[in-house]
This record gives C-alpha cells, sequence and structure tokens, in this order.
C-alpha cells in the first residue's frame, strides 16, 4: 500500500453496508490487519468511527469489507502527521459534545452514541458506540446519547476534584 495513492477521507460516502458477496479466501489476514487498526484508535479518533464498521465484519468478511480496510490504509498513509495536540493553557472547564445517528445500521437499525470530552479545551476522551436498544424515535437515540455524555462528564469532574483541581 506504500505506493497507492492517498485518500482524503478513511470511508466512502454514501456507503452501502453488506453481509452478502464474495468472502474472503484469507480471513487470518483481514482479522490481523483489523485488530492493528483498533489499537491505532487510541492516538487516532478519527478513524474510530470507519474501524468500528470493518470490525464488525471480522468472522465473516467480503471483497467490500477488503476494499473498505484499503481505503482505510491509503487515508491514514496521507493523513501520518496528525495526530492529538494537547496545550497548557491553566484552565480545567470541562466540555462535553454528543451526537447521535439514529438507526444509522442499515443491518440492525440501532442507533449510534458518539461524544467527545474536553479539559481546558484539550480533547481527553471521546467515544462511538452503537445503542443496546432500537430507539423507537430520534429523541429517545439523542437522550440516551447525552446520558452517556452526562455520565462521562461526572466521572471526569470527580477525577478532577480527586487529583486536586477545581473544574466547571
Amino acid at each position: 500500500m506504500m505506493d497507492s495513492k492517498p485518500a482524503r477521507t478513511p470511508l466512502v460516502s454514501k456507503l452501502k453496508l453488506d453481509v452478502e458477496g464474495k468472502s474472503l479466501t484469507d480471513l487470518s489476514t483481514y482479522q490481523r490487519l483489523v485488530g492493528k487498526l483498533i489499537y491505532l484508535t487510541i492516538t487516532r479518533p478519527d478513524i474510530a468511527y470507519a474501524v468500528s464498521l470493518i470490525s464488525q465484519f471480522m468472522h465473516s468478511p467480503t471483497l467490500i469489507h477488503w476494499e473498505m480496510v484499503k481505503i482505510l490504509l491509503r487515508y491514514l498513509k496521507g493523513s501520518v502527521r496528525r495526530g492529538i495536540l494537547i496545550k497548557k493553557n491553566g484552565s480545567t472547564h470541562i466540555m462535553g459534545n454528543t451526537d447521535v445517528d439514529w438507526a444509522g445500521n442499515a443491518l440492525d437499525r440501532k442507533s449510534t452514541t458518539g461524544f467527545c470530552t474536553f479539559v481546558g479545551g484539550n480533547l481527553v476522551s471521546w467515544k462511538r458506540k452503537k445503542q443496546a436498544v432500537i430507539a423507537r424515535s430520534s429523541a429517545k437515540a439523542e437522550y440516551h446519547a447525552m446520558a452517556s455524555t452526562a455520565c462521562e462528564l461526572i466521572w471526569l469532574k470527580s477525577l478532577l476534584t480527586d487529583l486536586g483541581f477545581s473544574s466547571s
């Protein structure tokens, strides 16, 4: 993949995921590569969504899923210098952003929660997770997402308090 053209995004737009298609012959290569990409999401939150999609098919990947992995590798090639920048600014103000993709998974119609938290303007945690239940409305899906984010913010505030920092 070193000679390939870098991709601008980790996924193609208008992605149609499907469990049907020609199966891969080398299952272990796919599984090892996706496992390494999962580990990489610790420092590269920009690929977390793409990796979560391709990791759903670890036991029965198709050629379409393999193409998704190759696009992600091309994206990584073109974005080597990207990462998380943390600046010292003396602030311990806590803030969180949340969003939900209501019934966004075409296979099981479950919603996806995503949030990120900041301390003093610096990104300190993020999460993207499929919700456990199928929400009947976008409002219910948003409520679950906000509850998850609020739990994370409360935990973060108590952690800072235990470390001797006051925060708002």
